[in-house]
């Protein structure tokens, strides 16, 4: 600690008081706490306290002393539990200041933390570290840009402008924009199947829709290209799932117009039509870029990742459940000799049909048990899905609630910290 003086520190917190030896400070688990070894002068110090005590050397933090003494367990046992009688919300906002997060929490905990910001929509923003905000006049010091600085910061402000659709005015234009390309492109690519679309009357119509087409695809070719641009990692930008999908839904639009271009309008063309239909169908991959603007399917896709052991988990439960009851079904219902044979069960793969539709309670109605015993089989087929399809969804739904809370959070902080200054 290059302030102050003394072997011991003292942190006084709403009244009640800790002492700490100054090597501690340098790897407390409290970020609050441990930024005070850093500190080079009286101003330092008061940027992370409220106030300060040269003789005695305490420091002092106007906060609620039984949440820090909370805080203080955690730090010494490993395991944070809310306060009893104290509101969530409270609490986790003492956690944001001294620099924990809600991952910190027990698990009970947080679930606890999440039922109540989902009643109540509350989100808190992390204290941003000293040094990392841009044109004060402090920043000068440490950790601050240096003044060569301001093409990265454009190409930062570039970046979020076209990564977070709420960061300022001008995403929000953009991502508007981008929406209208989307869906006109898919109401041109649905319109394009139908029968009087095509009708040689009509060629002028298909013709415009080719121009629409077109200059959809440009848009989507142009957002790419800048993105990428002012990408941080390049590597990283390519290899993230949003950008692939992105690529597989322009690229097909250029190997059909070079097919077209290379085989002409000829019977050559006719030869690969069925390569040109695939090639157009997976255009239908444009409707996942409204992920990159919509929270919601964020969050869909965010708890897929999150939860794919849990989905492993479930497709082996259906997996063996199908085994079983696609074997039983096929000897009740056509190996067995009972008098009467259902040639839908004629094979398991063809019995492995009737069992999925009956364990997600679908139930098409296309093949069905005419035996007793089969559908004995199929009563305790359908509650044996109802079971294993509903065991890991509590997981899945405290990771989706987690994922959307954390998007939403990140949303918020954006659009409160970065408007004004993309707009100044």
């Amino acid at each position: 600690m290059n302030f102050g003086r003394g072997p011991s520190v003292v942190l006084n917190v709403g009244g009640t008081r800790y002492s700490f030896s100054r090597e501690v400070l340098k790897d407390f688990p409290l970020r609050r706490v441990s930024r005070l070894h850093g500190c080079l002068s009286e101003q330092d110090v008061l940027e992370v306290c409220d106030d300060y005590d040269r003789e005695r050397n305490e420091y002092f933090f106007d906060r609620h002393s039984e949440a820090f003494g909370f805080i203080m367990l955690y730090v010494r046992h490993g395991h944070l539990r809310f306060v009893p009688h104290m509101c969530e919300l409270s609490f986790y906002n003492e956690m944001i200041y001294w620099g924990l997060e809600g991952s910190h929490l027990d698990y009970c905990c947080q679930r606890r933390l999440d039922d109540r910001m989902s009643e109540t929509c509350t989100y808190y923003a992390a204290e941003e570290p000293p040094g990392e905000a841009a044109g004060g006049p402090e920043g000068k010091g440490k950790g601050r840009r240096p003044a060569g600085a301001e093409g990265g910061k454009w190409l930062e402000r570039m970046r979020r402008t076209f990564e977070e659709p709420t960061s300022s005015v001008a995403a929000q234009v953009l991502a508007t924009v981008s929406i209208l390309f989307v869906i006109v492109s898919m109401v041109v690519l649905c319109a394009s199947t139908l029968p009087e679309w095509r009708a040689p009357e009509n060629r002028s119509v298909e013709e415009q829709s080719r121009i629409i087409e077109a200059i959809c695809i440009g848009w989507f070719t142009a957002e790419c290209i800048v993105r990428f641009i002012v990408s941080k990692n390049k590597c990283e930008f390519v290899r993230r799932p949003l950008n692939i999908i992105d690529l597989l839904a322009i690229t097909p639009y250029y190997i059909s117009v070079l097919m077209t271009v290379f085989t002409g309008e000829n019977s050559q063309l006719q030869r690969a039509g069925v390569t040109l239909r695939v090639l157009r169908m997976m255009r239908i991959f444009w409707v996942i870029k409204l992920a990159r603007h919509f929270i919601g399917l964020q969050t869909l896709g965010l708890t897929l990742k999150r939860c794919y052991r849990e989905m492993v988990m479930l497709l082996v439960f259906i997996c063996v459940a199908m085994a079983i009851f696609s074997a039983l079904s096929q000897l009740l219902e056509n190996g067995l000799d009972l008098g009467t044979k259902n040639k839908d069960y004629a094979s398991i793969p063809a019995a492995c049909w009737w069992v999925i539709i009956s364990m997600t309670t679908v139930g098409y109605g296309d093949m069905c048990p005419i035996t007793v015993p089969g559908r004995i089989l199929g009563g305790i087929c359908v509650v044996s899905g109802i079971v294993l399809l509903a065991l890991p969804i509590t997981f899945i739904y405290h990771s989706f609630v987690q994922c959307y809370h954390e998007l939403k959070f990140r949303s918020a902080r954006y659009s409160r910290s970065l408007s004004a200054e993309f707009l100044n």
